[in-house]
């Protein structure tokens, strides 16, 4: 399958990503995945956008949907992937559809995943983060607790409350979503790709997925 995954921080992308990829082989893939693939790998345009991220700078458009040609290129990728949380603007959408229509790709369907803001606030500012930043096993107060309180399951490491979840931090973030991510559902809507999901059940989603695209 060839998905574009669209949703909210703490709408569940992440988590039907795995589960899909569990279905046919489809490679998840992240922005971040790629840029920190690409500098690892040493790539010319790793070493381009490794400049811009030591000086903290955003990597611009152009560079991204160069390392993306290379990363869709892949062997891995010849079963499909998912993007998750690429693209997040329209011109990124624009881009990424050149981008496909020239490697010869078409995509099955954009996701869009819609969950109730109270869901995700509630989601968010309950899910706790291993410290060790070679752990960072996910949990959450309500759904998923360490077996001791505070205390990472894998590696005893401490848990904690990442500064991007409080409730305050996070109806940040969704602002700043619904302005500048959301119209991405539109445009897919456009042009004939979306798949709205209104479901907060995971399996839910995959199932409304798989029936799509006749699985």
């Amino acid at each position: 399958m060839k998905l574009i995954l669209l949703g909210a921080p703490g709408a569940g992308k992440g988590t039907v990503a795995k589960m899909l990829t569990a279905l046919d082989g489809s490679v998840q893939i992240s922005t971040g995945d790629i840029l920190r693939g690409a500098v690892k790998e040493g790539t010319e345009l790793g070493k381009q956008a490794e400049a811009f991220m030591k000086a903290g700078d955003l990597v611009p458009d152009d560079l991204i949907m160069g390392i993306m040609e290379e990363r869709l290129q892949q062997d891995d990728c010849a079963s499909g992937f998912l993007l998750d949380g690429f693209p997040r603007t329209i011109p990124q959408a624009q881009a990424l559809q050149a981008l496909l229509e020239k490697i010869g790709v078409k995509l099955d369907a954009a996701v869009n995943l819609d969950v109730p803001r109270e869901v995700i606030l509630d989601r968010l500012t309950t899910r706790r983060t291993c410290s060790n930043s070679d752990c960072q096993e996910i949990y959450n107060v309500k759904s998923k607790p360490t077996q001791v309180e505070g205390v990472c399951d894998k590696c005893d490491s401490p848990v904690i409350q990442r500064d991007d979840e409080t409730e305050e931090a996070i109806s940040k973030r969704l602002d700043t979503y619904n302005e500048k991510t959301a119209p991405l559902a539109s445009f897919y809507r456009d042009a004939g790709l979306i798949l709205d999901v209104n479901a907060t059940s995971s399996d839910a989603v995959v199932d409304a997925i798989k029936t799509q695209i006749g699985m």
